[in-house]
């Protein structure tokens, strides 16, 4: 079966450098992604359109622009409107052609893009009219009764339209992808409980949807951890593993947060260590 892969940008972020590059000090990360005056970084929402001959999967949507401008303002939204939209339809994709929206967890950096844009008096809604939507049991269960330290990355209004819409579906068991040859899941608990990396095979080669396991090219290396991981030893542990496996089977990495690369192939550098080989500042109509 033939797939073509399109790297889809969708609203982008700034957050505090610090944060996000947890564990490394301002003398290194600022080198990797220069800092504003605040202190904060430009993050990308990129999702991963994947066509094949009878249907169409996106996964993840980006943050989206269903905050209000306070709460915008707030996360760092830099745009109002709804850019993943727009870029689907440059692609030639409306939301209503998407068959399968596949979640690696429910953060609204990653499944936000699922809820029409704020409009004033108005609730949010929800987008992909005639898509399923995958996510895994532990990340379901725990969107639905956060934590006290991550209750404010999920979105009360899009967990119930998602409860409610009769088209979620749960994956129960990593291990079984319901979406068929071609497709698996890693299961990855660092960073969040539950979340689901896919990992999706090409002509020749695969292609692992990373999203907060290794957000962007800074994070490939194998210490470097968000402030925003739960659970940072493990993560490092996961990242580990996942790097050694692609690395002997020539797989690719996808980028969710990084500003100016979407994809890259892996290599060992001079000492030894995993490190990106090839890189793709984006992804159009690969075969991979």
């Amino acid at each position: 079966m033939v797939r073509r892969f399109d790297s889809v940008l969708g609203n982008s972020q700034k957050l505090d450098g610090g944060a996000m590059l947890g564990n490394a000090p301002r003398a290194m990360w600022e080198k990797w992604l220069p800092p504003d005056d605040a202190n904060r970084i430009v993050l990308a929402c990129r999702a991963l359109l994947v066509r094949e001959d009878e249907r169409t999967l996106l996964f993840e949507t980006g943050i989206g622009a269903f905050f209000d401008p306070a709460m915008r303002e707030r996360f760092g939204v830099q745009e109002p409107g709804h850019v993943l939209l727009d870029n689907l339809g440059a692609l030639g994709v409306s939301h209503e052609d998407i068959d399968y929206v596949v979640l690696s967890h429910l953060h609204f950096d990653h499944a936000g893009g699922l809820l029409t844009a704020w409009e004033d008096g108005k609730d949010s809604e929800l987008l992909f009219p005639n898509a399923r939507f995958l996510v895994g049991r532990t990340a379901w269960e725990r969107a639905q009764s956060p934590h006290p330290r991550d209750r404010a990355s999920f979105v009360p209004r899009l967990t119930e339209l998602l409860r409610e819409c009769g088209r979620l579906d749960i994956v129960d068991d990593p291990r079984e992808c319901p979406l068929g040859d071609g497709y698996r899941f890693h299961e990855s608990n660092g960073h969040t409980p539950g979340m689901l990396l896919s990992e999706i095979s090409g002509e020749s080669s695969s292609v692992v949807f990373c999203a907060d396991l290794i957000p962007g090219l800074p994070w490939v290396r194998k210490a470097i951890t968000m402030g925003y991981d739960r659970y940072p030893e493990l993560l490092i542990d996961e990242k580990a593993a996942l790097l050694a496996d692609l690395l002997e089977r020539d797989g690719h990495l996808f980028f969710t947060h990084d500003p100016n690369c979407a994809a890259a192939g892996l290599t060992r550098d001079d000492k030894g260590r995993i490190v990106a080989g090839e890189r793709f500042a984006e992804v159009r109509d690969a075969r991979f």
